[in-house]
């Protein structure tokens, strides 16, 4: 039986909180080569995307591209991998050992070596314990496969332009799996924040919105305006 693959992705303290709590179970990141010039019309592109393995386990999975317009072709291996592969989570993290900290997230379970960011929210017990013993948190590129406790499983990989989703009516917003917040603001409202899980002023009526939210907070305006394509990742999570 071929094992599946596995590769790191990284996660801010926010989408880790949503993956944790069931509301984020996709992921959008950029294809790092465009294929075409992005202000061609989709109509003079075709595409294509093929994901699975041979008998001696290759991979043939990737993006394929042509434009009708100048005969052009273009190509690209998702990084990501493809359904059935493994992606572990790093996510911001401290290693506590020889700290001093005793950190067990859970009363009845035992001592944790780690702590995470997403787990220590601003002015929270255990963030003031990490201030005190002058703990600093570490990036999450930097974070080891044995400090993961997040493991996910790809179910669906496919490409899109960033915006696709633009007029979606809120109950089929392809956005809310982002992560999104739902805010029930009374009467039967809803309204929508990348962050926020309140009423409050900010939050927006339309989840798309709060999807641009998110997006130029992680990637900036300029690459929102862009438009660019991007892989959509599906995912489950397996572990813990």
């Amino acid at each position: 039986m071929i094992q599946p693959k596995e590769r790191p992705i990284l996660f801010s303290a926010p989408m880790v909180r949503a993956i944790r709590e069931g509301r984020k179970t996709v992921t959008r990141r950029v294809v790092k080569v465009q294929p075409f010039d992005l202000s061609w019309s989709r109509h003079d592109h075709r595409f294509e995307y093929t994901a699975g393995r041979l008998e001696n386990g290759d991979e043939i999975d990737g993006f394929y591209a042509y434009t009708t317009r100048s005969g052009g072709e273009w190509s690209a291996k998702c990084p990501y991998g493809q359904p059935g592969d493994r992606l572990w989570v790093r996510e911001t993290f401290a290693d506590l050992r020889g700290t001093g900290i005793e950190h067990r997230p859970d009363p009845e379970g035992p001592l944790q070596r780690y702590a995470y960011a997403a787990d220590c929210r601003p002015g929270s017990y255990a963030d003031e314990a990490r201030k005190d013993y002058g703990i600093k948190w570490k990036p999450s590129i930097h974070m080891p496969r044995a400090a993961c406790r997040i493991q996910l499983e790809i179910t669906a990989v496919r490409v899109e332009r960033l915006q696709a989703g633009e007029g979606e009516t809120a109950s089929e917003s392809r956005y809310v799996a982002e992560g999104i917040h739902r805010i029930h603001h009374g009467d039967g409202d809803y309204y929508f924040h990348p962050f926020k899980d309140e009423p409050g002023p900010g939050n927006w009526g339309d989840p798309f919105d709060a999807w641009r939210e998110l997006w130029v907070s992680i990637n900036g305006a300029e690459s929102w305006n862009a438009n660019p394509w991007v892989w959509v990742v599906e995912f489950k999570r397996v572990t813990p």
